[in-house]
């Protein structure tokens, strides 16, 4: 995950061709990881047009006119057919990307810039440093100190089943270890808001319940907003308090639907609850 403050305003301009490099983010240290909202209002974003395309081409609507809010401690989950813009709309929302119409805001009232971390579909470990050094890293960016660093990247390691991997280079682990060291910097940076595009993705279905599980109840214990992305319907009703629904690109906001299942929630066992089932239709049915 990379961590990004976002405590500004960020609004509409020329979306130009590609993200906002995140290597000039600013890292607020926060200790409160409570009371962070996200609003998002009338984002659009449209790729510019390559050079070679003259002046008759208005480049691709990648997502248009989106406007939602996430609550404090909510999590809200975005699916959507492939293409249709849910990566950029993440990556709008950590300010990676700039809109061409639009705002969005990350308010934390007690903190002057929310600390907010983003965790991408890759990866995107350190090579040169070994996995325990990657999620040490993390914590030293937060202010901490080398001991604390240590000390907590440790057990978070050894929470995600990678205790006899810390010593080992990225290069050395398969893709769902890497993954869940990735997951382990995130969690370690304690942001107020995460931002994760199908960060289990490349987990084995045991794996993955594991690791749900032990997301689930940091985020309910820690009071942390979530705004998650995922193909997967079963996981969105699962994890989700809210589940937004976006169409083919260009994307567009078509549903919203509430999670009434109760908290704390089990990952897996959750999809067994009254009314999981039949959630998971009316969001199956909607995406079509």
């Amino acid at each position: 995950m990379t961590p990004t403050a976002l405590g500004r305003d960020r609004t509409g301009g020329d979306a130009g061709g590609g993200p906002v490099a995140p290597g000039g983010a600013e890292v607020v240290s926060s200790s409160d990881t409570r009371g962070a909202s996200i609003e998002v209002s009338g984002v659009t974003v449209r790729y510019a047009a390559a050079a070679s395309a003259g002046g008759r081409h208005q480049g691709t609507l990648a997502i248009d006119d989106i406007s939602f809010r996430v609550r404090p401690q909510e999590i809200v989950v975005i699916v959507g057919p492939s293409g249709c813009g849910k990566s950029t709309l993440l990556k709008a929302v950590a300010g990676l990307l700039r809109p061409s119409r639009g705002s969005v805001r990350v308010i934390q009232p007690q903190a002057a810039a929310p600390r907010v971390g983003f965790m991408f579909q890759s990866d995107a470990l350190l090579p040169w440093r070994t996995a325990v050094q990657n999620v040490e890293l993390a914590v030293r960016l937060a202010g901490e100190s080398s001991r604390v660093a240590a000390a907590r990247a440790v057990h978070l390691m050894r929470e995600l089943g990678l205790g006899d991997s810390c010593d080992k280079y990225p290069a050395q682990l398969s893709g769902g270890m890497r993954k869940r060291v990735a997951l382990a910097r995130a969690l370690a940076y304690e942001p107020a808001v995460f931002l994760m595009d199908e960060p289990f993705s490349a987990l084995d279905a045991n794996t993955r319940i594991h690791v749900g599980n032990f997301f689930l109840r940091i985020v309910e214990r820690f009071g942390q907003s979530v705004v998650f992305v995922t193909h997967d319907i079963d996981e969105a009703v699962a994890l989700g308090d809210r589940i937004l629904v976006l169409s083919r690109g260009p994307g567009r906001l078509v549903g919203t639907f509430d999670v009434a299942l109760p908290r704390p929630r089990d990952y897996y066992k959750s999809r067994f609850e009254d009314g999981f089932r039949e959630l998971q239709k009316r969001v199956f049915d909607l995406i079509g």
